[in-house]
């Protein structure tokens, strides 16, 4: 990707903070990355947990931020007074709509640590990947191996068979979240590197 074609970062999360407070430091940090470097965050609208950080540093270092969020989930991951802060609140009627949102407002994805909802969407990312539906960059951010578990079920799936177009689903794996702009601006799109059959690439 270049600077030019990265223009908005697509960030999926947990609406808590976690047991690991480095999850909500790997928010602030990449929000204030993101800031830095002149993109726009697109998330899920939360206040709290590590979205909370995460919007809450993009702000603070006068960045932008689109927040996407369903109504009846406002009073549940968000307070109100607070959505106030963002300059862009897109107010869904359901979860579909949401993510539809989202996908078309960004031009990278990154997934921090984060539930079940946080899994939900970054793995439909890379199905649509897997279906030929787009080629931007996918991101785990492995804080403190989080995500560990779920990159080795990838490769077991790719190894039995079942991912059957891995040279379109290669999501790049960071530890840090200072390296997560970087590795963003440094990666190729999926169709572009089809020589490889690697499913995973470690940054």
């Amino acid at each position: 990707m270049t600077e030019s074609s990265l223009r908005s970062v697509c960030v999926y999360c947990g609406s808590q903070a976690g047991t690991d407070a480095a999850y909500i430091a790997a928010g602030r940090v990449l929000g204030n990355a993101i800031a830095m470097a002149g993109l726009r965050l697109v998330y899920g609208g939360g206040t709290r947990g590590v979205m909370g950080a995460l919007a809450e540093s993009v702000v603070a270092g006068g960045g932008k931020v689109t927040g996407i969020i369903p109504e009846f989930l406002i009073d549940r991951e968000a307070t109100r007074n607070e959505l106030g802060h963002l300059d862009e609140l897109v107010v869904t009627d359901d979860m579909h709509a949401r993510k539809h949102a989202m996908f078309e407002r960004s031009d990278a994805f990154v997934s921090l640590p984060g539930g079940i909802g946080t899994l939900e969407e970054i793995v439909e990312i890379m199905t649509w990947a897997q279906l030929g539906r787009h080629t931007k960059p996918m991101l785990f951010a492995n804080v403190n191996g989080f995500w560990n578990p779920m990159l080795t079920l990838l490769e077991h799936m790719a190894e039995a068979g079942f991912i059957h177009t891995a040279h379109l689903v290669k999501p790049i794996v960071v530890d840090e979240a200072e390296a997560i702009v970087p590795a963003l601006f440094a990666a190729p799109h999926s169709a572009d590197d089809e020589g490889s059959d690697a499913t995973i690439r470690r940054l």
